[in-house]
């Protein structure tokens, strides 16, 4: 929650810029980004988790769903600071090629950590009674 938070948080120069440029509520745009941030991106988080942990022990992986997830979280956490610049930029910039070069980087970076962390945690063994 602490990501998508920070994300949210990321969006509000964006969504300044929009609302001055398509003479739109500020109030509106945000309260639309906090539902989105905060109720249903980590909805689609878990889904996406519970996914990649079924797909890995079909591949023979000896991990825990709490541990897909953790690795997800983690990863979305660890690459927040790239989506406040991306934010930054979107807000100060617009739809730029930088603004859209650091959300390429970002997301990058988001997956090379995700897909490390998962495979870390698909190789750990469960532990019973914990």
């Amino acid at each position: 929650m602490i990501g998508c938070g920070l994300i949210f948080v990321a969006q509000w120069p964006r969504l300044m810029r929009t609302a001055q440029a398509e003479q739109d509520e500020f109030s509106r745009l945000v309260a639309y980004a906090l539902l989105g941030w905060m109720i249903i991106w980590p909805l689609v988080f878990y889904g996406a988790a519970g996914i990649v942990h079924a797909v890995s022990r079909l591949a023979g992986g000896h991990g825990t769903a709490y541990g897909a997830r953790l690795a997800l979280f983690w990863s979305w956490l660890a690459t927040a600071p790239l989506g406040l610049l991306t934010g930054l930029l979107a807000g100060l910039t617009g739809s730029s090629a930088l603004a859209n070069l650091a959300g390429v980087v970002w997301i990058g970076v988001f997956v090379a950590f995700w897909w490390l962390a998962q495979k870390e945690a698909a190789t750990m063994p469960r532990t019973h009674g914990l």
